[in-house]
């Protein structure tokens, strides 16, 4: 160290108070990047843009950052082994770890994977919009971002506070700030009163027209409409006149109104129609209006009675209105994320289902029908309907329609059903997993959009 060379020869590290005593000579080899700047520092400014203050007559450096978690970088120096402090935030003890110049590499390998999970748990917290929303938001969004016990990622520990700052917003600050309370009104049920009404309006008018629907299929609805099953289940011009035509067109209405404003109001277009629940939304509009062309082109003539079958199935596609209810509970949106996440653990298992299905039913039909041991069981006359009985035995159903008859196929029976419970169970530790993982990132999110409420409230 060329900066005070004439001071004593012991180097004094002080670290929240903690104070660390080394030679000279050591600081040119530290292991620490942050602490063997020091010894190539040529003036006491050079000094202060590596510690926050320095004592010349002690030959003391300050360092105003966690002691605790510098004494277990320090036992890294010395020992070797780096690993995080007991009670303390993983991504907390990573900053310290950066200030003092190491990488996650220098931890130990289980550390590692914890550190792994923290920081996926946090991108996957804050979301590309939510991030981009945050310097444009108010109290609310700051407040909540710094309730975690780390910063957002692409935030730094010396980012500026959006919050403290006072500049004029820019010009159409406004409609942008009016545009992105729109979408979280229809994006977020708990982003708002206005969006909790609206996603109540929305609830009521999906099971008004699930109970419909369900209600138009059992013969007493039919029998007071006075029509036969078959001029129920198509559309005519009589029959939107009906109660249940009107109820039918007024949630389709709701529906199709609802799902224009939010693509009217979507930042990006492209991205609005790729997403999933916009998908079932234009699933389970189209086929109302597909039916009403149909119906007015053709008529009631004989190419509407071929059309009976499709308008037959458009009208049951309405059932993906249920689907809409994942716009409004955190269950259903938990279970699509884990699929989304997932796919691979589900395609194991359908590929291990496959395999087991083309081992079993290979044999049961061999054993039950092909060697001829005893009476043939028309079960298993072929290898496609000896792979009903193996499915329903591996997933432990068992309906008893076909069984095994014979000594050799009930002991291959009692293989293939623990074998079923052992392969099944194989991948449904990841996908529990990750299910649970899905569900605090959605409850998160929630308490995060009930902290905005609850500002709403108070002001």
């Amino acid at each position: 160290m060329n900066f005070g060379r004439g001071g004593p020869s012991v180097v004094v590290l002080n670290v929240g108070g903690t104070r660390y005593s080394f030679a000279r000579e050591v600081l040119k080899d530290f292991p620490l990047r942050r602490v063997s700047r020091l010894h190539g520092c040529l003036s006491e400014q050079d000094v202060l843009e590596v510690c926050d203050d320095y004592d010349r007559e002690r030959n003391e450096y300050f360092f105003d950052r966690h002691s605790e978690a510098f004494g277990f970088i320090m036992l890294y120096v010395r020992y070797g082994h780096l690993r995080f402090v007991p009670h303390m935030c993983e991504l907390s003890f990573y900053n310290e770890m950066i200030y003092w110049g190491l990488e996650c590499s220098h931890l130990d390998y289980c550390c590692q994977r914890r550190l792994d999970d923290r920081m996926s748990d946090t991108y996957t917290f804050y979301s590309a919009e939510d991030l981009q929303a945050e310097p444009a938001s108010g109290w609310s969004s700051n407040s909540s971002s710094k309730s975690s016990c780390h910063p957002p990622p692409g935030r730094g520990e010396g980012a500026a506070d959006p919050g403290s700052s006072h500049a004029a917003p820019p010009p159409g600050g406004e409609e942008k700030k009016w545009l992105e309370r729109m979408r979280r009104t229809f994006e977020e049920p708990t982003s708002s009163v206005a969006a909790q009404i609206l996603a109540t309006i929305s609830i009521i008018f999906v099971i008004v027209s699930m109970v419909v629907l369900c209600a138009s299929t059992t013969p007493e609805w039919r029998a007071a409409e006075n029509r036969s099953m078959e001029e129920q289940s198509r559309y005519t011009a009589d029959s939107v006149r009906e109660p249940s035509g009107i109820i039918e067109a007024v949630c389709i209405g709701w529906f199709t109104a609802e799902c224009i404003v939010r693509f009217i109001i979507s930042k990006d277009k492209c991205e609005f129609v790729k997403r999933p629940l916009n998908i079932i939304d234009l699933l389970a509009i189209t086929p109302y209006y597909i039916s009403v062309l149909m119906t007015v082109f053709t008529g009631e003539n004989s190419q509407l009675q071929r059309a009976g079958v499709t308008l037959r199935v458009l009208r049951m596609m309405r059932i993906f209105w249920v689907i809409k209810l994942a716009r409004h509970f955190i269950g259903l949106q938990t279970l699509g994320l884990t699929l989304k996440r997932c796919y691979r653990e589900m395609v194991m298992l359908l590929v291990f289902v496959c395999v087991a299905m083309a081992i079993f039913s290979a044999l049961s039909q061999l054993l039950e029908h092909g060697l001829n041991l005893g009476k043939p069981n028309e079960g298993y006359a072929s290898i496609p309907a000896a792979c009903w009985w193996v499915i329903i035995s591996m997933t432990t159903v068992g309906y008893g329609d076909v069984c095994p008859i014979t000594i050799p196929g009930r002991i291959l029976g009692g293989i293939c059903v623990v074998s079923g419970i052992v392969l099944l169970a194989l991948p449904i530790t990841f996908i529990y997993h990750s299910f649970v993982q899905c569900y605090h990132e959605l409850k998160f999110r929630s308490a995060r959009y009930g902290r905005s409420l609850s500002a709403e409230f108070l002001n």
